[in-house]
């Protein structure tokens, strides 16, 4: 296999070339990442990889990674992983390998992850991820990868709980609720399943419905036409951008009638943008939103983060800020925080230093399991409101109410 940089970057290309050019310069502090540019993960892909490089110029405009007496910068050599695990395995080889990389940030998506983890732990080089959420990357025992994010098992599960309220206000038993689950056959949306699954069974809910989407994620008619015969009161779907972008697409052609409707990666896939009204009261779990109430120095606060992104990436001007970016900067910031705790450019000292974190942000709060998970951030519900994403569950971080009964739009 012949393997080269993308034309993105051997060294990392940033939006903002001209922004800082009159700091005293720092020296370089490389960060390696194998990343889905091309293939079917490629839209949060690119969602990441912008996320990172917003990161790294705001850090470089706060004075740089201050260790000791001196200043750095961070650089990234990135790959692309082609959205193929044993591809990025192997990228992730030649980073260290042959490009001398140690430190890494993540790839995107649990699968890919899964496939990297294992290098970096052989060479004990630690890995900062934002967009790995499936549980089972956090029973292997791991002690060079961190996980900003929430587990996957919980992406969905909140829309369980508020299926089980609306059923109470309607004056009807939770058991009563019956619940379809349509999932990617992939580490994470097979954890995003258990989390329904497991909190269905808790309400005594019966899962009429429990399949997996085909897997070039292009077509669920057959399951929509079983939704169509069971009539469910609440309809699960995971399956990355892509299978956002099938599901919003047919049921909207099937005009599929269902009260409550979830699924994950809207922003990313951006639902609104491609379909309009057809999106309308579709919920949508998200790991962070610019009206929550977090902030840090570096960024400010989430809503000031949502600013400046758009302003330095205009492409996302019109469309809410995928929560994929937003926890890409957040690792890059873990980076910054551990390096300077750590007070060296030593790869042991700076795990230690990881695995002691305790990090106030503007994406929520950071703090890892032993197992390397983030364990100090909950996840939070949207619902897209007249093309609007609003934070509508949990109750405590709601900003609208949900709108319920959805109505299938013509």
């Amino acid at each position: 296999m012949k393997l080269k940089p993308t034309a993105f970057a051997a060294v990392a290309v940033t939006a903002f070339a001209a922004a800082g050019s009159a700091q005293a310069a720092c020296e370089d502090l490389v960060l390696g990442a194998a990343i889905s540019l091309t293939g079917k993960y490629a839209t949060n892909g690119i969602h990441a990889k912008n996320g990172y490089e917003f990161a790294i110029q705001k850090i470089k405009e706060n004075g740089g990674v201050k260790i000791g007496d001196k200043c750095y910068d961070f650089k990234v050599i990135y790959y692309d992983d082609e959205s193929k695990g044993d591809r990025g395995a192997t990228l992730a080889e030649r980073l260290i390998n042959q490009d001398g990389v140690q430190y890494m940030l993540g790839p995107y998506s649990s699968g890919l992850t899964k496939a990297i983890a294992p290098v970096t732990e052989k060479y004990q080089i630690p890995m900062v991820e934002a967009e790995g959420a499936s549980r089972s990357l956090f029973n292997k025992g791991y002690k060079y990868l961190f996980a900003v994010l929430s587990t996957s098992e919980q992406y969905l599960a909140s829309s369980i709980e508020l299926a089980a309220e609306k059923a109470k206000e309607a004056g009807r038993d939770p058991s009563s609720v019956k619940v379809a689950v349509a999932v990617e056959n992939d580490p994470f949306s097979l954890d995003v399943r258990e989390g329904v699954v497991a909190d269905a069974k808790k309400f005594g809910m019966n899962v009429v419905i429990d399949e997996k989407l085909p897997r070039d994620l292009s077509d669920m008619s057959a399951i929509l036409t079983k939704v169509k015969v069971l009539k469910p009161d609440l309809l699960a779907v995971s399956g990355h951008s892509k299978g956002a972008a099938t599901a919003v697409r047919q049921i909207g052609e099937m005009r599929i009638d269902v009260p409550m409707i979830a699924v994950t990666h809207c922003e990313a896939a951006d639902v609104t943008g491609k379909f309009g009204d057809t999106a309308n009261d579709i919920l949508c779990p998200t790991q962070w939103a610019e009206t929550l109430s977090y902030e840090d120095p570096i960024f400010g606060s989430a809503g000031n983060y949502d600013k400046e992104f758009k302003a330095a990436f205009p492409e996302y001007a019109d469309k809410s800020v995928p929560y994929q970016t937003a926890q890409a900067s957040a690792a890059v910031y873990v980076f910054k925080d551990a390096f300077e705790r750590s007070g060296s450019l030593d790869k042991e000292a700076l795990r230690n230093a990881l695995a002691a974190t305790d990090l106030t942000t503007f994406y929520g709060q950071i703090r890892f399991s032993e197992a390397g998970n983030n364990v100090a951030k909950p996840m939070v519900l949207r619902q897209i409101q007249d093309g609007e994403y609003n934070v509508v569950a949990p109750s405590k971080f709601a900003s609208h109410k949900v709108n319920w009964p959805r109505s299938a739009k013509q």
